[in-house]
């Protein structure tokens, strides 16, 4: 797709969306469905996109990344997802696990995990979610006790990407437990330690391809410098990665958004009733208009948060705004794009169904549309 007259792209972004846009078009939507039907896991493109250096586009180039800016990865990951929203979610997952080595992290710890997840080597994962208390550090339930120059894990997370295929989690685990926040530490926990142990995955309702586990920790010890940064700072880590997933949620919303504008536009263009286009057809003019206006509200959202975080400037409340509305516009957009379909859009022979099944889990993980709200509400009243 051409981005040119999008405030912020440049050249070297364009390029990077038309080599991306190529790939996933020829490599990732012909095996879209299948991959869904079967809930085969999208980590089989792993070596495909990082031959593309998609595994280590949020990686500094110190630590092994392609040097692409937060627009260029943008973008990247909108053509991904309009070719395959399952495979875009996993390498969120991926880069939430690698963020938070490279925010928090020492240098010695970022040469020892970064440049082998940059190369699609190493699968990265984040496991903050648990089953009673969802992201929430009061109610985390996980431990994380000091022996020695050791930590012993204990606790279950829950929903977590990429676990079983993942070479390492960055785990949070509440190291006083009377501390709330505060409380919290984060660690990178290599998946073979011994005590680690990955569920069989989740049946989705969508994005059937990117699994997510039940993952138990039962006195899983872990070195002292497998800590992130010092201890009680952990859920700020996670606040801050936070802010930049939300960026890369919003991007699967925009893919996905315009793929199934896309296949309505070209829908109404041959279907005919009463022999002419509905295309023609005002009621349906309307619709995609409507379609329009919202994607492009979600648009400027989200490049208003991606000029910021490239500005190294605070993003939060914007991140929160792009991700909150973006990831309702796309819910509406797919919903509508099915609607135009009619009865053909509810069977399994186009991708109609898929979109709409994939675009529900936006508005819930890396933070709910309501916990977003919350966020968005903090800064109007601070």
């Amino acid at each position: 797709m051409d981005y040119s007259n999008r405030i912020g792209v440049t050249a070297d972004d364009q390029a990077l969306a038309d080599a991306v846009g190529r790939f996933a078009q020829a490599e990732l939507a012909p095996r879209a469905s299948e991959l869904d039907r079967t809930e085969s896991s999208v980590t089989c493109h792993v070596k495909a996109l990082a031959e593309l250096g998609i595994m280590g586009m949020n990686i500094d180039e110190r630590w092994g990344g392609p040097g692409v800016s937060p627009t260029g990865m943008l973008l990247a990951l909108v053509e991904i997802s309009r070719a395959c929203a399952a495979t875009s979610s996993m390498i969120g997952a991926h880069y939430l696990g690698t963020d938070a080595v490279q925010i928090a992290g020492d240098d010695a710890q970022r040469e020892a995990w970064l440049p082998r997840a940059a190369s699609g080597e190493w699968l990265a994962g984040f496991a903050l979610t648990e089953p009673l208390g969802g992201s929430s550090p009061v109610d985390m339930r996980t431990r994380a006790v000091r022996d020695g120059d050791y930590y012993r894990i204990d606790g279950v997370k829950q929903f977590i990407s990429n676990a079983a295929e993942a070479r390492f989690l960055v785990v949070f685990a509440k190291t006083d437990p009377d501390a709330g926040p505060r409380g919290v530490s984060a660690f990178v926990v290599d998946t073979q330690t011994p005590g680690l142990r990955v569920s069989s995955h989740e049946k989705l309702m969508g994005i059937r391809g990117a699994h997510a586990f039940e993952v138990s920790f039962e006195d899983v010890c872990v070195p002292l410098n497998c800590r992130l940064g010092a201890e009680g700072s952990g859920f700020r880590t996670a606040m801050k990665v936070l802010d930049n997933c939300r960026l890369d949620v919003a991007a699967t919303a925009l893919g996905l958004a315009q793929a199934a504008l896309d296949a309505a536009a070209q829908w109404v263009r041959e279907r005919k009733v009463g022999g002419e286009p509905l295309a023609t057809r005002q009621g349906i003019q309307w619709m995609l208009a409507d379609m329009k206006l919202r994607l492009e509200a979600s648009w400027a959202l989200t490049l208003q948060a991606t000029t910021l975080r490239a500005e190294g400037r605070n993003f939060t409340q914007q991140s929160a705004m792009a991700k909150l509305h973006a990831s309702e516009m796309v819910g509406f957009v797919t919903d509508a794009a099915l609607q135009i379909h009619g009865g053909y859009g509810f069977t399994r022979d186009l991708p109609l169904e898929r979109y709409v099944r994939d675009a529900r889990i936006l508005r819930i993980y890396e933070g709910s549309s309501e916990i977003q709200r919350t966020i968005i509400a903090r800064g109007v009243l601070a």
